[in-house]
């Protein structure tokens, strides 16, 4: 039997060793280091900012934010594209599709909009630093960090051991629902001159929503099916959707439909 020490061994060489040997020259893939430090930084800042801003102004960040939210728009645009077109271009199956590890340019593109959704994830922590920097503590809620925490980690491991395949689905539908996300953000960022334009808060929060639904249903569909790409993987995001359809569903009760019977 190996001992405690031997098994973590097994365990460490297994991560670095089993990647993907295509993205693991890339920035914070090769290793867990990366992100697990960028992880507790961030949890640090989620305890310790509010403490620090508890007796300071809020920070006017009108002009950050405005450049920050569209930009991400921008980039949620351009990776939209490139998870849609490269996914045509290969002849995806929307019901399976394995993961295709050659070094041909269209399975690279695939791997690199991967890449680069994953790196989306970090820069969207910058969410949590203005939500703090502007003392909007209320907004940093178990559902907020619980979602920005986890996907950097889900997506180093999709980049690390699974850069395409079926991992180009919850990409392409999550850069549009975040598309439409942070234009929302960059209005609101603009003035309260735009709060009568951006009357669809809700149905934003109905269409995170359906993502979540629509991913759980596709990964749900090829736990059942023969369908070569990891049944782990599969079994993971499928748990994990449902943990975010129960905590945005709280969400959209507690912000657009308790209100309502309150008011009554």
């Amino acid at each position: 039997m190996a001992s405690p020490g031997q098994s973590v061994e097994s365990i460490h060489q297994w991560i670095f060793e089993n990647g993907d040997k295509r993205t693991d020259p890339w920035l914070f893939v090769y290793s867990p280091m990366p992100v697990a430090y960028i992880f507790l930084i961030y949890l640090g800042l989620v305890w310790a900012g509010p403490k620090l801003m508890k007796h300071r102004e809020p920070v006017d960040l009108k002009a950050v934010l405005i450049v920050y939210n569209f930009t991400m728009v921008c980039m949620s645009v351009y990776m939209f594209y490139e998870f849609l077109v490269t996914s045509l271009l290969s002849n995806y199956s929307y019901l399976c599709q394995p993961v295709d590890y050659s070094t041909s340019p269209l399975a690279m593109r695939m791997a690199n909009a991967c890449w680069w959704f994953f790196i989306s994830k970090v820069i969207e922590l910058a969410d949590t630093v203005f939500f703090i920097l502007r003392k909007k503590n209320n907004q940093l809620t178990f559902l907020h960090v619980y979602h920005h925490g986890t996907m950097i980690f889900n997506w180093w491991a999709g980049v690390k051991y699974l850069a395409g395949g079926q991992s180009f689905f919850i990409g392409l539908l999550n850069t549009f629902v975040h598309s439409v996300m942070y234009s929302y953000y960059g209005l609101a960022a603009i003035g309260p001159h735009m709060q009568k334009y951006l009357w669809w808060k809700r149905y934003l929060t109905s269409l995170q929503l359906l993502q979540f639904l629509l991913v759980s249903v596709h990964t749900g569909y090829n736990l059942f099916t023969e369908c070569d790409f990891s049944k782990a993987m599969n079994a993971y995001v499928f748990t994990y959707c449902i943990s975010l359809i129960a905590l945005f569903s709280n969400f959209y009760y507690q912000s657009y439909l308790n209100t309502k019977a309150k008011k009554v």
